[in-house]
């Protein structure tokens, strides 16, 4: 049986602010429809990409900004910073893991990587290792997005 992951509910504070960002971001907009005052569904999808998000009124209860640790692969982690960026999106440093396991901290939008006291690295990994380079960036929220280098899938994958 597949399981297919098709769309990650946003929680959002200012549905309107939110679609500028990532529309600026460069996702995709497939829908914006309000059916009253009371309930809008926006949905994105980012550009490559089978799953989706949505966000707007009515759509959750959860907090905004809530949402962390979503990946967003990419094949070439310098251009797609440099491309965001250009778009006027906040983008982290490029970092890698410096032999750690994966952490995701408790602030909003915060990732880093730790094990035994060390902590994440500044820079793709020196190998350019496939799932070893990362960036971070926020939506206004703080709905919290990672950036992953991924040239080559793992097998399976």
């Amino acid at each position: 049986m597949d399981l297919k992951l098709e769309l990650i509910v946003l929680p959002v504070s200012d549905v309107d602010r939110a679609k500028a960002f990532y529309e600026t971001a460069g996702f995709r907009l497939d829908l914006d429809k309000a059916v009253s005052e009371d309930w809008r569904a926006v949905h994105f999808t980012p550009p490559g990409s089978e799953c989706s998000i949505i966000f707007g009124k009515g759509i959750t209860s959860a907090a905004p900004g809530s949402v962390q640790g979503l990946y967003l692969i990419v094949s070439d982690i310098q251009e797609a910073c440099a491309e965001l960026v250009g778009r006027g999106i906040e983008v982290s440093g490029i970092f890698h893991d410096a032999g750690g396991l994966f952490y995701h901290g408790h602030d909003a939008g915060e990732i880093t990587h730790q094990t035994g006291g060390q902590v994440r690295a500044a820079g793709p990994h020196p190998a350019r290792a496939d799932y070893g380079s990362y960036a971070t960036f926020s939506d206004p929220d703080g709905n919290g997005w990672v950036l992953q280098e991924v040239k080559k899938r793992a097998p399976g994958r």
